[in-house]
């Protein structure tokens, strides 16, 4: 049961995180707009454009009250051991309940631990060298031996060292999923991923059944940064995944850490220049420990020192905003042709600068 809501509004919550083209933004408008999720859910599209939303999206829920059963959401769920925490739950993570556009909901498995203790998420590149996972497991052993719970994505590489080591040192770990808690990706790690839940636990705001697409990761990383009070990369490379969650942690007011690398080694590129650019060098847990504090971000540390863009991701960044734009609309505001708006915005998806929300329509993916 949800602690937060009434438990027959759950299921309606679940529900409308399946809605195509009802984000976190459109989601708080709505249950302004109605009181509670399962009003939202049997509203009419009268009433449902009057509240604010487009045709579109009512057309999508209109569409997904056909093939979505908010009860059956919660037995699924439970089924799976999981439970379904939202904004409205006080299990719902402080942290993240701070950042622009926090998620509606967090699918768990396992224990959240609404304790005062620090969280940190390490992160780093798959294809971390043995410096990089002996660094990463070192770090996040020496952070939980302190109380720290150490936070990352469950991927192979740096992600999959800091789990281990917070575990070898009986510490928390919380990994957060870019698709649903009953796929556990890479399938590697589901023997990891079992270990994680009974020590700390498993978290994404990916209903069940998703599947771990490309596009979800950059929400999956806007996560890992949003629960935690800084971001560590460990090792990256110019265009890791890593400096997007970095990224995202700036954007969030979060401390950015990383350790240095070699200057040879292309692993440690994007790393060396995080430190370059205002990210504070760790070396040792206690470095990370005396970050703990109010952040200190240096002001020249920005999105796009961490994600250099090019003139067209520049102007396409300029023209989205907070509500969704059709794609035509973005070509005619930037004056460019159509193949290049969408090779742009599929990139820009990829580094996290942009969300595709459904029916051509896109948003920006950082606040």
């Amino acid at each position: 049961m949800n602690a937060g809501i009434e438990s027959s509004d759950l299921g309606y919550w679940i529900a409308l995180t399946r809605v195509a083209g009802v984000g976190p933004r459109r989601f708080d408008l709505l249950i302004r707009a109605f009181g509670a999720a399962q009003a939202v859910w049997e509203a009419g599209p009268p009433d449902l454009l009057a509240a604010g939303l487009d045709r579109r999206s009512v057309e999508s829920l209109t569409a997904a009250r056909r093939r979505i059963d908010p009860t059956a959401e919660v037995q699924n769920l439970r089924r799976a051991g999981a439970i379904a925490v939202t904004r409205q739950d006080p299990r719902y993570p402080p942290r993240l309940a701070e950042i622009y556009d926090p998620p509606p909901v967090l699918y768990v498995r396992g224990e959240l631990d609404p304790s005062e203790r620090p969280w940190i998420a390490i992160v780093g590149t798959r294809g971390a060298t043995s410096y990089g996972r002996t660094a990463a497991e070192h770090l996040a052993r020496g952070l939980a031996e302190a109380g720290v719970t150490v936070v990352s994505g469950l991927a192979v590489g740096i992600d999959a060292a800091a789990h281990r080591g917070a575990l070898e040192a009986g510490g928390r770990t919380i990994a957060v999923l870019g698709n649903g808690l009953d796929r556990i990706y890479p399938s590697q790690h589901v023997r990891l991923a079992e270990q994680i839940a009974g020590r700390g636990a498993l978290v994404t705001e990916f209903p069940l059944g998703t599947k771990p697409d490309a596009q979800n990761f950059p929400r999956r990383n806007r996560v890992i940064s949003g629960l935690t009070s800084g971001t560590l990369v460990v090792e990256a490379g110019e265009r890791s995944g890593a400096l997007i969650t970095a990224a995202y942690a700036m954007e969030q007011g979060r401390d950015v850490l990383a350790v240095p690398g070699g200057i040879f080694s292309p692993m440690s590129r994007g790393t060396n220049s995080l430190i370059r650019d205002g990210a504070t060098p760790v070396t040792r847990a206690e470095d990370i420990l005396a970050e703990l504090e109010p952040s200190r971000l240096p002001r020249q540390l920005t999105v796009e020192a961490i994600l250099p863009l090019d003139d067209t991701e520049r102007g396409l960044l300029d023209a989205l905003g907070p509500e969704p734009a059709h794609i035509d609309e973005i070509a005619r505001n930037v004056s460019l042709p159509m193949s290049v708006v969408s090779g742009g915005l599929a990139m820009m998806e990829l580094k996290g600068l942009a969300r595709h929300t459904g029916g051509m329509c896109y948003v920006r993916g950082m606040n």
